[in-house]
């Protein structure tokens, strides 16, 4: 591994550990040369993906472009880090075990929504501002709409006389 500040090429694995629930491993490293450490992460990575955007243009499949995206999303939430990092885990995973090596960008959009729906309604919102691409102040307003009901829990008259 090469080290990000002076370039050497020969840098000494230090400490190594599971990590991201147990999906990955990290690796504390030091330079010889310039005595700087640094931590790299080591994956599994099952096939190369690569993801058909709505224009048709193929591009790789870039997992920290996906958790940066969620990131936005829960920017200024009361969402542990960890948890976002789960998040494109189970996504990465998904995609990887669906047998498809090309994959649609609306279907990563799509599993996005539905974790973040389960995590936190503001950053699902946020989400699908940008994802569903919203032209209108209404298309938004109905959004949020259809948000609000399934969030509000139901009121079902059981009550016996």
């Amino acid at each position: 591994m090469k080290c990000p500040f002076c370039g050497c090429d020969d840098t000494q694995v230090k400490d190594s550990r599971n990590a991201d629930d147990n999906t990955a491993i990290r690796r504390r490293r030091e330079c010889p040369e310039c005595g700087s450490r640094f931590t790299t992460y080591e994956r599994v990575q099952l096939r190369d993906l690569i993801v058909i955007k709505k224009n048709g243009e193929k591009t790789m499949f870039d997992r920290d472009k996906l958790a940066r995206s969620i990131q936005i999303a829960v920017r200024k939430r009361p969402i542990d880090p960890e948890r976002v990092e789960k998040i494109v885990n189970s996504i990465q995973r998904r995609l990887e075990s669906s047998g498809e090596s090309e994959i649609q960008s609306r279907v990563i959009g799509e599993y996005v929504m539905e974790a973040l729906s389960k995590l936190d309604h503001i950053a699902y919102i946020r989400f699908a501002s940008v994802y569903k691409d919203f032209r209108e102040v209404k298309d938004f307003e109905n959004f949020v709409e259809t948000i609000d009901k399934l969030a509000r829990p139901s009121i079902h008259e059981d009550v016996e006389d």
